[in-house]
């Protein structure tokens, strides 16, 4: 199985991600790392990523999910995922059962704050409305709050899932 967590940057996908999957033994991996430099750059310069930027992008991440789920037991995935077509797509690869989604989500205001505080990363505070204009709700989704700290959040999601 593969968890993804997603939604908007800043709502703590690499935080959770890392203690919910040091907590289960399991793989963790940061959707973000597999972005192109450009990706990255164009981030840095406060320009919202397209589709068309995205793609390739997502494509990576659907062999890679493919891998995880054959050769683990277990992985994490901190994955923005905002769109139910990014969503389709990371899915491809896999049987329906492979992947669970989990969205993380609060309020605007408090991840507004958490990405004023972060420093050292390439996505600025500006491209926080870029993220909610395209974010699509996913149904299969388990909602979970984020206004928690990381353990307490954690918690909830194993509880809910049963891990």
């Amino acid at each position: 199985m593969v968890i993804i967590l997603m939604g908007v940057s800043g709502s703590g996908k690499t935080t959770i991600g890392r203690v919910l999957a040091n907590e289960l033994g399991w793989h963790f991996y940061d959707a973000d790392d597999f972005h192109t430099p450009a990706n990255k750059q164009k981030m840095s310069a406060g320009a919202a990523l397209t589709d068309a930027d995205r793609w390739p992008w997502l494509e990576r991440l659907a062999t890679k999910i493919s891998r995880w789920a054959s050769e683990h037991s277990g992985a994490v995935l901190a994955c923005s995922a905002l769109k139910q077509s990014y969503r389709e797509l990371l899915d491809s690869q896999v049987a329906a059962c492979s992947t669970v989604y989990i969205h993380l989500t609060g309020d605007k205001m408090l991840i507004a704050e958490r990405l004023a505080s972060r420093r050292a990363h390439y996505m600025p505070i500006e491209l926080l409305a870029s993220q909610y204009e395209i974010l699509e709700q996913c149904s299969a989704a388990l909602p979970v709050d984020v206004s928690g700290t990381p353990v307490e959040i954690v918690a909830e999601i194993r509880s809910k899932m049963n891990l």
